[in-house]
């Protein structure tokens, strides 16, 4: 029985996968198994469900490290830890306090005196190698050693505290044995053998070896460890300790007395505070009446009170009201702070309870969502509410939630990072010293597809299967990667993920600080879910923050409050959807959608939310037939009468998850409840359950008076849409915010693109594509300037589009807020005073130089060679004489030649991604001759202007038509130029 064990998460100790290390478990015939991972409970819930899916007794426990008791330990060692494992409940919550410890400080551990406060309900093993007893004896402090043993059976006592002994495999390591055995008997204290297991099979050493390399910073592998390390058998650790019998058989009863039953499949909500003693069912339903009645008026329509009243009791029979007034006071929260939320995302926005609220924005009944669908009371879950913010204003929302049920209740949700195909290469080439070349070679070969593992790249690249076939290393370097494959390697933060609870979060879970100070769980989403904790998805969103800041702007330069049609019926919107106009649109911005909106021609708000779902592998096959059924080139079939009214908005075609239980509901007589559970049984494609559900269904037609023949048809097509149908209440969601920017790029375009521009700085390719998507909608994108520009791209009152000066590179947040600070006084009157207002410690020469290559003082009409220079005589600013500047050239103390045009497009590119000076029209000319050319000349000058065009035939014929030939881009220019010379022929480049 082992003790002291190490799994994968005991990140870069061991490498354990926990299925396998069960697995061992039991082809052993061992009851049971510890895990006693590093300062941590990682994988405690994992552990516990997959040691009882198997029949065997999970033990949890953790390595402790003492940090106060480290004396002349190196630099780069471990402290000295003890292994604490959990007899009871009561200890389970000590080691969650001592492991939450472990992680609150500048180095990992804890003091004694917090191993002593979280005492009662363990068992303590002292150790072994690592621990603080050995590492004194091995120091020949003998005094130190039984220091510690008269702490131990202090706190612990004798029978619950125990002498690690572990076998390296030599003589003198078995003598040291009887040495600590004889010691520990001055105090009463018993042996136990423990393998402190770090690997499964011997055969793994070599990769625990690498590892450890990787946990050290280590180039190539660390000599092997003098003790074995593996998972050995009962029969192998017997004959290790042949010597001390009772070593083993101790093992064996510390694991009976440990006894520990995880309460797991638990509710545990935070409690809401309701106002005037109401009980939460009442105060949900008061709100949920008075909310639908702005939402739909007064008298509130039968069908929506009806619809209400079944979800409220729904709601109060599984207890959930506390969740749904906790999501509504922190959506209160966030529209009265004007902070943006979505319409809605997932099942949530099927709830006439959530709509009511105002958590979410769609109405259910009008885009026939289902209830069910989010809140089954056939399948008792928590509800899931995922919930969309602004991007930028997130934190202020989370910071809301932790200060009203308090800092220590509330924490983001831990993540793990595993080690992917690539990256396992390379670090394994780097630990084992494989030739860099060769190492850079293999991993990139594996090709660049989310998630792939090395199986599947050895079988799409046969180039990497030739390698390995013919080249040693490269076996061996595969050998190693596909064993750190998938391990994880770090922690991180959950993008969005939140946990409350109804008490100290290290009552329930153990918890850890981020290098930023921040609290996150130390266990992951599904653990979190397992124990009962409420949890939630507090999402940025940008595409919110798009739409409020082109609302904003709009209405800034209209002088009047900017409204978007929520009927779904503006002309002008659909127009842009049907020529595909849709960069910067929600969900609609790829090649490939495009495609279909062009096809498709979209007239109705039922046709954005198909393309959503349809647009996705699998539903994609469907798109040509719901496009020609829409249009009338193909006739529309359903399977029965009866399905029409389902499949009428869909032209006969499944598309969405609610369909399939509508359709089980209506032909089967399936309650939407169990129709919602066939639907997640069929979408899990395991063959039993699939026999079940389709004798209950084939039942329920028959009962219902229809054939078997269509009962088998019908569920044949529930089985082969249950993986490509789409969540209906998501897809309406989101469709909404599709077409909400639709419609502000439609009516507001300038506005529009400045506020997707800023939202885009940090992307110098996407900002390059929307200014040259801009121009090509005769929006003009103007110059950074330091006299008008913003923080970001704004729009002037004639429509045109200022660069943002934050979207120049080397200009950070505080020389932009320098320079807007100092210009609020008036305009900058020359260089020198610009200069002389701003702050040079925000606004440092770095700073400086970048905007002046960024032709933010052009206005000031001076050579920007003269203005470098002047800069340079400027000793606060950084002195005069030769420096290197950040463009790695060395800067005289005064320049005396003007940069040419090809500097300046350098520069620009560089800092900005793009070119003013540079800007081309290109004009592809395909076929003609001299009069084509001629015709072509005349087009071009009905539109003057500063770009310069250039003409194409192929990639490697360019021609330019010299600087007689300058136009202003635009619409205009476009449409005749492609009325001359087809479609496609005209594009503009500022890159």
């Amino acid at each position: 029985m082992h003790l002291h064990v190490h799994s994968a998460y005991s990140l870069l100790r061991g490498v354990c996968r926990l299925e396998a290390l069960i697995q061992r478990v039991v082809a052993e015939g061992m009851p049971g198994v510890a895990i006693t991972d590093w300062a941590n409970l990682y994988a405690a819930i994992r552990f516990v469900r997959l040691a009882k899916e198997a029949g065997i007794r999970p033990i949890l426990g953790a390595q402790i490290p003492l940090v106060e008791e480290s004396p002349q330990r190196p630099s780069r060692g471990d402290p000295p830890a003890v292994v604490l494992l959990a007899e009871s409940e009561e200890g389970f919550r000590g080691l969650i306090r001592l492991v939450s410890l472990a992680h609150d400080g500048p180095e990992v551990g804890v003091s004694w005196e917090a191993v002593k406060a979280h005492a009662p309900g363990l068992f303590l093993l002292s150790g072994g190698a690592e621990g603080p007893v050995d590492a004194a004896l091995a120091r020949g402090d003998t005094e130190r050693a039984r220091d510690w043993l008269r702490r131990f059976v202090e706190v612990f006592g004798p029978n619950r505290a125990w002498l690690e002994v572990q076998d390296d495999g030599s003589e003198r390591g078995r003598l040291s044995h009887y040495r600590l055995v004889s010691l520990g008997e001055e105090y009463g204290l018993l042996p136990v053998a423990t393998a402190d297991v770090h690997y499964i099979d011997p055969e793994d050493a070599p990769l625990a070896r690498v590892v450890q390399a990787l946990r050290q910073g280590d180039d190539g592998a660390p000599p092997p460890s003098p003790s074995p390390r593996w998972f050995a058998s009962s029969a192998e650790m017997r004959a290790r300790f042949a010597h001390l019998p009772q070593a083993v058989n101790a093992a064996l009863e510390i694991a009976e007395r440990c006894r520990v039953e995880l309460p797991l499949g638990r509710v545990l909500l935070p409690s809401f505070d309701v106002p005037g003693g109401e009980s939460p069912d009442g105060y949900l339903r008061r709100l949920c009446q008075e909310g639908l009645r702005q939402r739909v008026g007064d008298p509130i329509p039968t069908s929506y009170r009806d619809r209400l009243e079944h979800e409220l009791s729904v709601i109060a029979r599984m207890g959930f009201a506390s969740y749904f007034l906790i999501v509504w006071d922190f959506i209160r929260y966030s529209r009265e702070r004007g902070i943006a939320t979505g319409p809605g995302r997932g099942s949530a926005a099927g709830s006439l309870v959530a709509y009511a609220l105002g958590i979410t924005g769609v109405d259910p009944v009008r885009h026939h969502l289902l209830f069910e669908r989010f809140l089954n009371p056939e399948r008792v879950s928590m509800p899931d509410i995922d919930i969309d913010f602004e991007d930028e204003r997130r934190f202020e929302v989370i910071d809301y939630v932790a200060q009203k049920y308090g800092q220590d209740r509330v924490a983001q949700i831990i993540t793990f990072g595993t080690m992917a195909a690539r990256a396992a290469i390379r670090d394994a080439g780097r630990v084992t010293g494989l030739p860099p070349a060769l190492v850079d070679r293999v991993a990139k070969l594996v090709p660049a597809s989310l998630g792939i593992t090395l199986d599947q790249a050895l079988v799409e690249e046969p180039r990497l299967r030739a390698l390995k076939d013919e080249n040693e290393q490269v076996r061996t370097l595969l050998t190693v990667a596909k064993g750190l494959e998938g391990l994880p390697r770090h922690t991180s933060t959950h993008a969005a993920g939140v946990v409350i609870a109804p008490s100290a979060l290290t009552d329930i879970v153990p918890v850890q600080r981020t290098p930023e100070g921040g609290l996150i769980t130390q266990y992951d989403m599904a653990s979190l879910e397992a124990v009962g904790l409420l949890k939630m998805d507090f999402l940025g969103l940008r595409t919110l923050s798009i739409i409020e800041h082109t609302r904003e702007l709009a209405g800034e330069r209209l002088g009047h409050a900017v409204e978007i049609d929520e009927e779904y019926t503006d002309p002008k919107t659909y127009e842009l959807l049907g020529r595909g106009d849709t960069d910067g649109c929600f969900q609609l911005e790829s090649s490939g959608v495009k495609h279909v909106l062009r096809d498709l021609q979209p007239n109705c708000f039922e046709d954005i939310v198909a393309v959503i779902s349809l647009y996705r592998p699998g539903p994609m096959e469907n798109i040509s037939r719901y496009i020609d059924a829409k249009h009338g080139r193909v006739p529309i079939h359903y399977p029965h009468p009866d399905l029409e009214p389902i499949l009428r908005d869909t032209y006969g075609i499944v598309v969405y998850q609610e369909q399939i239980m509508q359709i089980a509901s209506r032909m089967a007589g399936f309650t939407l409840g169990q129709a919602d559970v066939l639907r997640r049984a069929v979408g899990k494609k395991k063959r039993e359950v699939l026999e079940q559900q389709r004798a209950a269904f084939v039942a329920g037609c028959l009962r219902q008076g229809h054939p078997r023949d269509l009962a088998e048809e019908l569920y044949d097509l529930i089985v082969r849409f249950a993986d490509y149908g789409f969540n209906r209440s998501h897809a309406v969601a989101y469709a909404v915010l599709s077409w909400r920017t639709a419609y502000l790029k439609a009516h507001y375009p300038a506005e529009f693109f400045a506020s997707l521009l800023s939202a885009a700085m940090a992307s110098a390719d996407k900002v390059a594509q929307y200014v040259e998507e801009a121009f090509q909608r005769g929006i003009e994108v103007l110059p950074p300037s330091v006299q008008t520009s913003g923080a970001g791209f704004t729009v002037r009152e004639d429509g045109k589009i200022r660069f943002a000066l934050g979207a120049i590179k080397h200009v950070g947040q505080a020389a932009v807020q320098a320079v807007l600070g100092a210009r609020r006084a008036g305009p900058f009157h020359s260089f020198e005073d610009f200069l002389s207002r701003v702050d040079h410690r925000a606004c440092h020469r770095r700073t400086v130089e970048a905007l002046i290559r960024a032709g933010a003082f052009d206005e000031l009409g001076e050579n920007r060679d003269e203005l470098l220079g002047r800069l340079e005589r400027e000793s606060h600013w950084g002195g005069g004489g030769a420096q290197l500047t950040f463009f790695g050239e060395e800067s005289p103390g005064r320049r005396a030649s003007s940069e040419n045009e090809q500097e300046k497009i350098r520069h620009e590119k560089e800092l900005m991604g793009l070119t003013f000076t540079g800007a081309r029209v290109y004009i592809r000319v395909k076929r003609g001759g001299p009069e084509t050319l001629k015709q072509l000349g005349q087009v071009l000058a009905r539109h003057p202007g500063s770009w310069r065009v250039r003409l194409v035939r192929s990639s490697r014929d360019v021609r330019e038509l010299g600087d007689r030939w300058r136009v202003q881009p635009g619409p205009g220019l476009t449409s005749d130029v492609e009325a001359l010379l087809g479609e496609s022929s005209i594009v503009y480049h500022l890159t």
